[in-house]
């Protein structure tokens, strides 16, 4: 079975959009789930358009696939921080990034790879500690 890899990703009017990372298709909705239904239509639209006109299309189209979806770390900080959830005191003591830093991601700034990575090891660590004690 083919895995079909997808980022999802929190535009600044608070959509969300998904992409395929190997692939053509993308989705766009006002939630997360809406985007990913979005995607799969565009996914259906393009094999039946494909095969309509007679042209070649992903073969895994054809198959039983699955996908793997993952967010953004800044999109998903975002979600949080502007929902209230955190703050961004709160996420710089979770990411270990300054505020002033954290406030320049969330309005344009692109990070590195290494601050991205910074972040998404602040979730996890955080996911990790509640777990330990919800478990």
């Amino acid at each position: 079975m083919t895995t079909i890899e997808a980022i999802i990703e929190r535009a600044s009017d608070g959509t969300y959009s998904v992409y395929c990372v190997k692939e053509i298709f993308s989705g766009t909705g006002k939630t997360i789930e809406e985007a990913k239904q979005d995607m799969q239509k565009q996914m259906a639209f393009y094999k039946e358009t494909a095969i309509s006109e007679g042209f070649k299309y992903p073969s895994f189209l054809d198959e039983d696939y699955t996908m793997s979806y993952s967010v953004d770390p800044v999109s998903l900080m975002k979600y949080y921080v502007e929902s209230g959830v955190f703050s961004l005191a709160g996420m710089g003591k979770v990411t270990g990034i300054h505020q002033k830093q954290l406030w320049s991601y969330l309005n344009g700034t692109k990070p590195r790879k290494a601050q991205k990575e910074r972040i998404k090891k602040g979730f996890l660590t955080l996911r990790k500690e509640l777990n330990t004690f919800f478990a």
